[in-house]
């Protein structure tokens, strides 16, 4: 077995698929990235931060609306697929960064606007990588977080969980409503909206975009097929495992 820490796992388990996450349906579109540009809106004199930038959906439809876009994620790879691809767009204003959340290359105050889509549950510590997030962000600037997220309830959350990391082993945890709300605040920001949506999983594009081991898949499949009622009709899991999933916007201050 290979020692390696759980950053380089993350970037492991991304950079080869990076490509994937560019042409990712799940990915590129959706209500909440319709929200989030919605709720950054027109400011061109603004700076933004996108943290865990994957394949850049968040970062190539704010690029347009702000001064600049700073990506940032682990990955090279993602972040030279997102390098290219904002060239191909003309869209001159966006830099990239190689960083983890915890530990954000940047003097305090650096942007107006930072949102993360789809990245926290591999993130590390949350709390630190929220706390980074506050620190390099200006007094009164705009937070946006998103996310799968439980739905709080112990039996739900340890299916959901064990989905996830059987499918990718760089997941840590989907957290809940309730616990984004305390980690926000603790970090200092003071929320002013909250959105859920449902999000439905195409399961074999979900496991072929993270190359899953079949071992895993046929894994995954035994678990839902032995799922409690409770537990399939929540995830609506369906014949050929595909299942929705809750998911989670919060706009917030710094406060």
């Amino acid at each position: 077995m290979n020692a390696h820490s759980h950053n380089e796992h993350v970037n492991s388990q991304f950079g080869p698929q990076a490509h994937a996450y560019l042409t990712s349906a799940v990915h590129a579109q959706g209500e909440d990235l319709e929200r989030i540009v919605n709720l950054v809106g027109s400011r061109p004199d603004a700076i933004a931060l996108d943290m865990g930038c994957g394949g850049g959906h968040v970062t190539f439809r704010l690029a347009p609306q702000v001064g600049k876009v700073v990506a940032c994620d682990l990955s090279d790879d993602m972040l030279r697929v997102v390098a290219d691809e904002a060239a191909r767009r003309g869209l001159a204003n966006v830099v990239t960064r190689r960083s983890a959340a915890e530990a954000l290359p940047c003097p305090s105050g650096s942007f107006d606007v930072a949102v993360t889509r789809y990245s926290a549950h591999h993130w590390h510590d949350v709390p630190a990588g929220l706390a980074q997030m506050r620190r390099a962000l200006k007094a009164g600037g705009t937070m946006i977080v998103m996310d799968v997220a439980t739905p709080g309830v112990p039996l739900l959350d340890t299916w959901l969980q064990s989905l996830e990391l059987l499918r990718d082993p760089s997941h840590v945890r989907n957290a809940s409503p309730a616990e984004w709300r305390t980690m926000l605040g603790a970090a200092g920001f003071s929320i002013a909206e909250e959105t859920r949506f449902r999000l439905r999983l195409d399961f074999p594009s979900w496991v072929e975009r993270m190359k899953t081991p079949s071992t895993h898949v046929a894994a995954i499949r035994s678990l839902q097929q032995r799922a409690p009622n409770e537990v399939r009709d929540y995830f609506a899991i369906e014949e050929d495992g595909s299942f929705t999933v809750d998911t989670i916007l919060i706009a917030a201050a710094a406060t």
